[in-house]
C-alpha cells in the first residue's frame, strides 16, 4: 500500500483505499454524539483521517451513530417543505416548485433514520421520478446534490446559486444519505450499519415503498436509478431488488424503467485488469511498465478475485489490498496528478475542495430550514466504508443481464479522463457482458453524441443497453460537462439516446 503522500485526495465518489479497519471504539461526548478523537498519525484510521482533511472535508464524526434519538416519531416518514435561500432564475414559478427534506424511519433496524431530498421537476410533475445514489461507500449524496446536478450550486460566500443544467429540469429527483450513517442519516445502534449489498437494497427499496406512499402522485411515474462511482455497486442491487419487489407483489408498483451508472464500479475483474492499458495509452506509464504491471500484478489479482468469490469474508478484503496495487503502482509514478481528472494536477494535497458544503450544511439556519437539529452532517465515513469492505471486489455485473432481458433500459456512460473508474475498463465489462442482445452490442457502431452540433462523447447501443464515453469529462460528469450531461439524461428518459439510422 502506498504512502498517504502518493495519495493526495480522498477517493470521494469511489474508492477510500486505505481504510480496512471495523468500527473504532467510542466514546460519548458532547450533546448526545459519538464522537472519537483523532486516530495514530500512522494508523490505518489515521491514515484516512488525513485523506479525508487532503479534499478539505472535516467531518466531525467518522458515522452517524447518536447517543440518544434526536426524533421522536417512530414509523415512516417525516418530512417538511423547504425554502433555501437562492439566488438568479430557477425557470419557473418558486410557488410552484416543491422542495422537500425529511427522514424516513427504516423497518427491519434498531433505530436507523435515512435522510433524503426530494425536487420535483421544473418542468412537470409528470416527469420521471430519478433516485440519485452517490458512493464512497459512505459519501453523501449532497455531494452531487450542490456540486454536480441539483437544483442549485453553493457560492464561494454560502448562497445558493440556482444551476443551469440541474437534473430536476427534465425530472422529479430524489438524493438520499446512504448507507445509514453518512450524510445527515443516522442511526442509535452500530447494528444497522450495513456491510453488503442485500442490506443497502433492502434499505432503499423499503425507502421507496414509503416514498411513494407519501407522494402517491408518483407512484405511476416511469422510475429510472442513477448515480456514479461506488453506485455502481448499489444501483444494480436496487434495481434488482425492485425487480424482485414487483413481481413477488410485496408492496406499491415501481414503475422501474430504467438505471444509469456513470464512472462507476461494477465488474472489478475486468476493470482492474483495464489500468495498465488505460494508463499506457494516455501515456500515464511506458511499455515496459505496462508489461511489467500487466504479467505480475493483474494474475495476482484475479487470483484474489477468484479467492473472493468463492471463499467471501476476509478474502475479499485481501483482494482489494492486492488489486489496489496496480492502481497505486501507476498513481506513484505521476507525482500529484488528479486521479478523477488526468488532464489536471492536484494544489498541494488538495484535488478538489469541496468544503462549502460542510460550511453550508452545518450552519444553523440551513440545519433548520432542513429539519435536522443538532445532527452533524458527515461528508463521508469512513466507518461506513469499513463496513462495506468486504463487498468491494463483488461483482454486481453478474444480475444485470436478468434486468435487460426484462426491457429494464441500462445506461453506463464514463468522462474519458477520470483514472480511476474509467471509461475502458466499464467498455469492456459492458461488451463482455453476457445476455440475449450481446452480439448486437459488440458489433453495433459507435457514432458521435452531439449536443449543440458538437461532439460531446462517443455513443453506442443495442435494445436497452447504451454506452456513453463522455469527452473532457473527469469522474463526475455532471460537474465537468454539466449541459451534455443534461442532454444525456433528457435523451435517455425519453428513449431519444440512440445512434439515428
Amino acid at each position: 500500500m502506498a504512502s498517504p503522500s502518493t495519495f493526495p485526495a480522498l477517493l470521494l465518489l469511489s474508492l477510500l483505499l486505505a481504510l480496512s479497519t471495523p468500527f473504532p471504539s467510542a466514546a460519548i461526548r458532547g450533546i448526545g454524539h459519538v464522537k472519537t478523537p483523532a486516530p495514530p498519525r500512522f494508523s490505518t484510521q489515521g491514515r484516512a483521517y488525513m485523506l479525508i482533511r487532503s479534499l478539505n472535508l472535516f467531518p466531525k464524526e467518522t458515522v452517524g451513530i447518536l447517543a440518544a434519538d434526536p426524533l421522536s416519531f417512530e414509523s415512516g416518514i417525516v418530512e417538511k417543505q423547504i425554502d433555501l435561500l437562492f439566488s438568479g432564475d430557477s425557470g419557473s414559478s418558486i410557488k410552484d416548485l416543491g422542495h422537500h427534506a425529511g427522514y424516513f424511519s427504516l423497518p427491519h433496524t434498531k433505530g436507523a433514520r435515512m435522510f433524503y431530498f426530494f425536487f420535483e421537476s421544473r418542468n412537470s410533475k409528470q416527469d420521471p421520478v430519478v433516485i440519485w445514489l452517490t458512493g464512497g461507500p459512505g459519501c453523501s449524496s449532497e455531494l452531487a446534490l450542490f456540486y454536480e446536478n441539483g437544483p442549485f450550486k453553493i457560492a464561494d460566500d454560502l448562497t445558493l446559486a440556482w444551476n443551469a443544467y440541474g437534473w430536476d429540469k427534465v425530472s422529479n429527483i430524489i438524493f438520499v444519505d446512504q448507507p445509514t450513517g453518512t450524510g445527515f442519516s443516522y442511526t442509535t445502534s452500530e447494528d444497522d450499519i450495513r456491510h453488503d449489498e442485500t442490506g443497502v437494497s433492502n434499505d432503499l427499496y423499503d425507502f421507496l415503498q414509503e416514498f411513494f406512499k407519501k407522494h402517491p402522485d408518483y407512484a405511476k411515474n416511469e422510475f429510472f436509478i442513477a448515480g456514479e462511482s461506488y453506485a455502481g455497486h448499489y444501483i444494480p442491487a436496487l434495481a434488482s431488488r425492485v425487480q424482485k419487489g414487483n413481481t413477488a407483489k410485496e408492496g406499491i408498483h415501481i414503475n422501474l424503467k430504467g438505471f444509469a451508472i456513470g464512472n462507476g464500479l461494477t465488474n472489478p475483474a475486468i476493470q482492474y485488469s483495464a489500468y495498465a492499458d488505460y494508463a499506457l495509452d494516455m501515456k500515464l506509464i511506458d511499455q515496459s511498465t505496462h508489461d511489467e504491471i500487466n504479467t505480475t500484478m493483474v494474475p495476482e489479482c484475479q487470483k484474489s478475485i477468484n479467492s473472493c468469490d468463492t471463499k467471501g469474508g476476509d478474502a475479499c478484503d485481501v483482494s482489494k489490498e492486492i488489486c489496489n496495487q496496480i492502481f497505486s503502482e501507476i498513481v506513484s509514478l505521476q507525482g500529484g496528478i488528479n486521479y478523477y481528472d488526468i488532464r489536471k494536477q492536484c494544489e498541494g494535497s488538495l484535488c478538489y475542495d469541496f468544503s462549502n458544503l460542510e460550511r453550508f450544511l452545518d450552519s444553523r439556519t440551513v440545519k433548520e430550514a432542513l429539519g435536522v437539529g443538532d445532527i452533524d452532517f458527515i461528508s463521508c465515513s469512513s466507518a461506513v466504508y469499513s463496513a462495506m469492505s468486504n463487498d468491494w471486489m463483488r461483482n454486481l455485473e453478474v444480475g444485470i443481464p436478468a434486468l435487460l432481458e426484462a426491457g429494464v433500459d441500462v445506461l453506463i456512460y464514463a468522462g474519458e479522463y477520470d483514472l480511476i473508474c474509467n471509461w475502458l475498463g466499464n467498455s469492456r465489462w459492458v461488451n463482455a457482458m453476457e445476455w440475449s442482445g450481446q452480439k448486437g452490442f459488440v458489433g453495433a457502431a459507435t457514432a458521435p453524441f452531439n449536443v449543440d452540433g458538437k461532439e460531446a462523447g462517443l455513443l453506442k447501443n443495442h435494445g436497452p443497453l447504451s454506452f456513453l464515453k463522455v469527452h473532457d469529462a473527469g469522474h463526475m460528469v455532471p460537474m465537468d460537462q454539466p449541459k451534455a450531461s443534461l442532454e444525456m439524461l433528457n435523451r435517455w428518459l425519453t428513449g431519444k439516446l440512440v445512434i439515428a439510422a
